[in-house]
């Protein structure tokens, strides 16, 4: 289970989250323009709230004298405030949802150019065990990140601003006075009920810490739980046919029902634990409601204020109080707010931690493909290959051949830069493109034009048409644009061969194969290796397999010993 992060560090975290948007350009413009409106808006709200509680005092003393024409002109009165207050209310959102999305649009592009940026949504997986779901991070997270914020954020700076309003007019509305219940006389000093619901609302906000603080972890783990269960569900569905295959429903079955029960469970333990915090906030809530009247009421009957006195204490009261108690009402949103903070920062700092990882960042240089000094390791320090020397001039062809786990893969990962636990240096020719193939290709979402052209711009269709041909897939010259799930349409051995027409069409200088003929049979690899060989004489090709049908079409070889050793020949 990802532990959450201490309380001591959101506020770093948030700060962290919070400042490269506001220091951007867009932040200090369009951001900055957004947020003063609607803060202008918010001041607008909290005035014309005090001129409704004035407005009370004023038509329950039209109501208790009788005085019909001041109760009308009250009526219309009200009538011009409601409107405003309707107007500025609805303005108040829509600039409010305006500044949210732009927001949210500078901050997910941002993210995702992070994690696109040096392949670090590769080294993420490598380098962190922490940063689970980092697809939901952004689609989800970031969203409530900035949706929580400025709800929670402007929300209080709008009770901040009640509360100050609305304590002047308390204090003012609470005179000294004497008052005398039976036999007994009770001075009340100026201010009484501002004191009252101080104390009220510090009683609350200390028990609610106390009963709701659990809510903190127990939303982080939902959130996480969450997103692993609809994980598992894309994963089945991308490997429906594998699955099938092994007549692994019933595993399968297990497996997601496990899942989902760690969100069914832990959903549970959130219910009951809102549900504790709820009898206390409701409770809290609608003892408020009677316990200025308590105050008020001996006041009234004694005949020391009006009826207007009392209602408009009864609302600046109200007012008062529930701006203190704001976080006894908003709890529950805070500690959602906070587990959100937490998810995206230790996605944040996955980030940067795998962003300064030292890495062997290839260099384009000279005329050969060249290793200096290479060393590569597992995560857990075990050396995979001790300090290799070798190079390719341009037309060398070179087989990598051992056993399963010796680091034949990792190696090829570590020429591409993406291996973060290697050391030495790597050299392409100058100005050259390199291209690497994987055993099972990446076929992306689109038509078959852009399957086959990825990551290209679009082909034309005689281009097209041509590599298809090449290849052996004639068949689907016809449907370039349509669009399909080609990976579940296409077979292992067909995507292979969209791999290599793909090899025709970028025409790259280095061509690095991961066993990408695999699923095709020794007469259609052959073929495929002659074709490189006509097309891209001038190619150096490093291809990883197993099969000794490969030695023919590659003149070096670099060989696993059965001392732990690399053979370069």
């Amino acid at each position: 289970m990802t532990p959450t992060p201490p309380v001591r560090h959101l506020w770093r975290n948030f700060w962290m989250l919070l400042k490269p948007f506001w220091a951007s350009k867009e932040g200090k413009t369009k951001g900055l323009l957004l947020l003063l409106v609607v803060l202008a808006l918010t001041a607008g709200a909290v005035y014309l709230q005090k001129k409704l509680n004035t407005w009370y005092n004023e038509f329950y003393n039209s109501i208790q004298t009788y005085n019909f024409p001041e109760f009308q002109s009250l009526l219309l009165t009200f009538c011009g405030l409601a409107a405003i207050w309707v107007l500025v209310g609805v303005h108040r959102t829509y600039f409010n949802q305006m500044l949210q999305i732009i927001w949210r649009r500078w901050l997910t592009q941002n993210r995702i150019t992070h994690w696109l940026a040096n392949n670090n949504f590769y080294r993420l997986q490598l380098t962190d065990r922490q940063t689970d779901n980092p697809d939901q991070r952004i689609a989800e997270d970031i969203n409530e990140f900035v949706a929580s914020t400025l709800t929670l954020s402007i929300g209080y700076l709008r009770e901040l601003a009640t509360l100050f309003t609305f304590l002047g007019v308390l204090w003012t509305l609470s005179k000294p006075t004497a008052l005398s219940i039976g036999n007994t006389t009770f001075h009340l000093a100026q201010g009484y009920m501002v004191w009252a619901a101080l104390a009220y609302a510090i009683f609350g906000t200390v028990l609610t810490f106390w009963i709701g603080r659990p809510l903190v972890s127990l939303n982080f783990n939902q959130q996480r739980y969450e997103a692993d269960f609809r994980f598992s569900l894309v994963r089945l569905r991308e490997n429906a046919e594998s699955v099938a295959l092994y007549q692994g429903s019933q595993e399968e079955g297990h497996y997601l029902r496990s899942r989902f029960l760690q969100v069914v469970d832990n959903f549970y333990a959130l219910m009951k634990r809102q549900k504790i915090l709820g009898f206390f906030t409701l409770g809290f809530n609608q003892t408020a409601v009677i316990f200025p009247i308590i105050l008020g009421a001996p006041l009234y009957f004694a005949k020391q204020i009006t009826l207007g006195d009392l209602m408009q204490t009864l609302s600046a009261f109200g007012t008062v109080q529930g701006s203190m108690s704001l976080l006894v009402d908003s709890y529950t949103d805070l500690a959602r707010w906070k587990s959100v903070v937490d998810r995206l920062a230790t996605f944040e700092q996955g980030l940067q931690h795998a962003e300064h990882l030292p890495r062997l960042e290839p260099e384009k240089s000279g005329e050969t493909l060249q290793l200096q000094q290479v060393k590569v390791e597992q995560p857990n320090g075990f050396i995979l290959m001790h300090e290799a020397n070798w190079q390719l001039k341009q037309g060398d062809s070179m087989l990598i051949q051992g056993p399963s786990g010796c680091g034949k893969s990792t190696l090829l990962r570590t020429l591409a830069g993406l291996w973060p636990f290697a050391s030495g240096k790597v050299c392409y020719p100058a100005n050259s493109l390199p291209l690497f193939l994987s055993q099972k290709p990446y076929l992306p979402l689109g038509s078959l034009r852009q399957v086959l052209s990825y990551p290209l711009p679009e082909v034309p269709n005689t281009e097209a048409i041509e590599v298809l041909q090449a290849v052996g897939l004639d068949k689907l010259s016809a449907r370039l644009d349509d669009t399909e799930l080609w990976s579940q349409i296409l077979s292992l051995g067909e995507q292979q061969r969209i791999a290599f027409a793909r090899i025709l069409l970028v025409k790259p200088d280095v061509l690095f194969l991961d066993e990408a003929t695999s699923a095709l049979d020794e007469q259609s690899e052959a073929m495929l290796y002659r074709l490189l060989r006509t097309q891209l004489p001038q190619t150096i090709m490093v291809s990883v397999g197993h099969r000794s049908t490969l030695h023919p079409f590659h003149e070096k070889k670099l060989l696993w010993q059965e001392n732990g050793q690399w053979q370069f020949a």
